[in-house]
Order: structure tokens, then sequence, then C-alpha cells
């Protein structure tokens, strides 16, 4: 290992409580699974781990059934009963030494509720046009109280599950803490909106809850789009989005940065070809906090991974796209293959997949979702 030039990324990270075997961080993102295809999830899963991530997570898992973001799409962890399922992927990420992560979602406006029929709730009552339009409800004390419990019993639950990082998620415009944060959509005018401070009041809750419900054992990562307005180069940071950053710099144990909304996250390589796109972004919160950051981009370049570590950009390669199309590159970097890597092309048919409501697949990796 220490005639490797890849060696730094196979360092251990510590993440609150528990530590990673490697700089590798597969970040959650959807599979087209759901909760209905557990044995499936987890296979695809365990693949990574397989191949030498040092985390895993999974993509969104709902906490209520008032979040019910599609039909069979995304994971569920509001009820012990979806434990069992859970833990299959805990427990196959957890045969190679990998830690599994998992993303706790409430959808907000953005549910769709087709099969719970609950009518949707967000900071304020508003029209939305989001699979298809409907009436969101304005949630009140009694709803964000309510919203807190779940969130609590979720990570609870996801903790029984055999998870050793869970997420506070408030990224993409597509949870109740982001649509909190967000002025556009909270025009509220009590102690949950207004001012910034007000309107991270949640978000601040939900990370000291989680922290003194599960921080004695398992990270606690915040999911956080720093970004929100682009100045003309595409580069200027909003600067709510860095007051954020700084006023919970040392909450969390891990923050995932990464930007909004979907079309700038997952951009295609047809829009953005150069990997490490988000970078200044990932930076700019890494400049704020002392907890270790992970950052995406379409990263497959073991030496600009390296590069990004030895200037301080990131504490951990973060991957969705490239861990698709190869769940082996942390193997093959190890290994010194790198001419084997299949390079994430950025054409987003694995995204278009989880629209589809169908397993994940990729031009690159044709056995993926199989």
């Amino acid at each position: 290992m220490n005639n490797n030039p890849y060696s730094k990324l196979f360092e251990p990270v510590k993440i609150g409580p528990v530590v990673t075997k490697n700089r590798f961080y597969q970040v959650p993102h959807c599979c087209g699974m759901g909760h209905l295809r557990p044995k499936a999830h987890a296979a695809m899963r365990e693949t990574k781990a397989k191949g030498g991530w040092g985390v895993v997570s999974t993509e969104e898992a709902e906490i209520h059934p008032s979040s019910d973001l599609a039909p069979y799409v995304e994971q569920r962890i509001w009820d012990k009963k979806d434990i069992p399922a859970l833990r299959l992927m805990t427990e196959a990420v957890h045969k190679h030494g990998t830690l599994a992560a998992i993303e706790l979602t409430h959808s907000g406006h953005n549910s769709t509720n087709l099969f719970s029929r609950i009518p949707a709730m967000s900071p304020n009552a508003q029209p939305v046009n989001f699979l298809y339009p409907k009436q969101s409800r304005r949630m009140s004390k009694r709803d964000i109280s309510d919203f807190r419990d779940w969130h609590k019993r979720a990570a609870l639950n996801a903790k029984e599950a055999g998870f050793d990082i869970v997420y506070v998620y408030a990224g993409h415009g597509m949870s109740v803490a982001h649509q909190f944060i967000l002025p556009d959509m909270n025009n509220r005018i009590d102690e949950y909106g207004g001012s910034l401070d007000n309107r991270l009041r949640l978000t601040r809750e939900l990370l000291e809850e989680t922290q003194e419900a599960i921080g004695d054992s398992c990270g606690v990562a915040f999911r956080f789009a720093v970004d929100e307005l682009k100045g003309k180069d595409g580069m200027q940071f909003e600067e709510e989005g860095r007051a954020v950053v700084e006023l919970l710099s040392e909450h969390p144990d891990l923050w995932d940065v990464n930007v909004s909304d979907w079309s700038n996250d997952s951009q295609t390589s047809r829009f953005q070809p150069n990997e490490g796109y988000q970078m200044p972004y990932v930076e700019l919160v890494k400049s704020l906090t002392t907890k270790p950051v992970v950052g995406v981009g379409r990263l497959t370049s073991p030496d600009l991974m390296v590069k990004l570590i030895d200037r301080g950009a990131l504490d951990l390669i973060g991957a969705a796209r490239p861990s698709i199309a190869d769940p082996y590159l942390p193997n093959k970097i190890k290994a010194e293959n790198t001419d084997q890597i299949k390079e994430c092309i950025g054409c987003n048919i694995c995204v278009s997949s989880d629209n589809f409501s169908v397993p994940i697949r990729c031009t690159q990796n044709p056995t993926m979702g199989e």
C-alpha cells in the first residue's frame, strides 16, 4: 500500500462514533427497487460493498404514510415491520466491512400520496406541480411536532435495523426540512418562518433530536444543498446557503454536500462534461466546518481524487452514478487497475429508471439492477 499512488484514498475516516475503512462513499441514490424488492435492493448494495466502497447508502426512506413519494419506488421506515427488509441490506454490506447509511425523508409537498390519499403537507398552503398538479396544506404546530416524532422514531428504527449512519435530509427541495429553509417555499410568520434562524429551526431540532436518540452509536449525516441562486457564471453562492453552513457547522457528524435541483445535481455530460463540477460548493462547506465532508460530481479519475484530498477540498469521495457504472471502482484503484474502470458517461438512464418505477440500469454496466 505504501507504494500505491492512491493509498491516501484508503485511509479510514471517523464519522461520529463510527469509522469508515476508506474514503469511498456511495451517497444516497434511488434504484427503482423500492420497499417491495428488498432482496434485490440488498444484493445491489452488497455488490458495491464487495467492490470496496467504505460506505453504502440507501435511497430515500420515507418516515410516514403522509410521504408516499411514488408507488413502490422508495424505501420506508415508519413502522417496526419495515425493519426486517432493511436489515437484509445492512447485514449484506456489513459482511464486507462496509458501513450502511440511510437517508430519512419526508417529501412534504412533493409527496404524491397516491396510495395513502393523505393531503400533502408543506410549510404553507400552495399549489404544487410535481408529477401531477395538487394542493398542499399548511403544516400546523401539531403537524410539526408530529413530524419531529416521526423522524425520531424512524431514526430509532434505523438503528435497530443495523444502520451505522443516519441522515437528516435538506436537499433538492424534496424534503420538509429543506422546504422550511427556503424563503420561496416558506412564508410563515411564526417561529418557523421569517428570519433564516427561524426557517432553520426545524432542521436544527431534527439534528439535535437525532443525535440525542442514536448519536451514541450511529453517525448523524446532514445532506444539504448549499446553493439555491446562481450567478451568470453558474458558481455564485447564495448568501443564505453559506449562512446555514456557518450556523450548523458543528451540528452533524458529516456534511454531505450537493446542489439543487436534480437537473443541476445530476447533470448529464452533455451539459456538464467535467469531473468535479460541484467542487466549489463542496470546498465552501469544507472551509466552514471541522467535520468530515463528502462531495460528488461524477468523480471517476483516481488522480483527481487524490488531488482533492491533498488540497483539503473534501474528506470522502462521494459517488452515486460512478458507483452504478462501476461498483468495483475502489478495488480497481486499490489494485492499480485503473485502466479497467468503467467510467460513468452521465447519460442518466439510471435516473430515468427510477422515474419509471423499474429497477435501475446502466449503459456502462448492463448487470446493474438485474
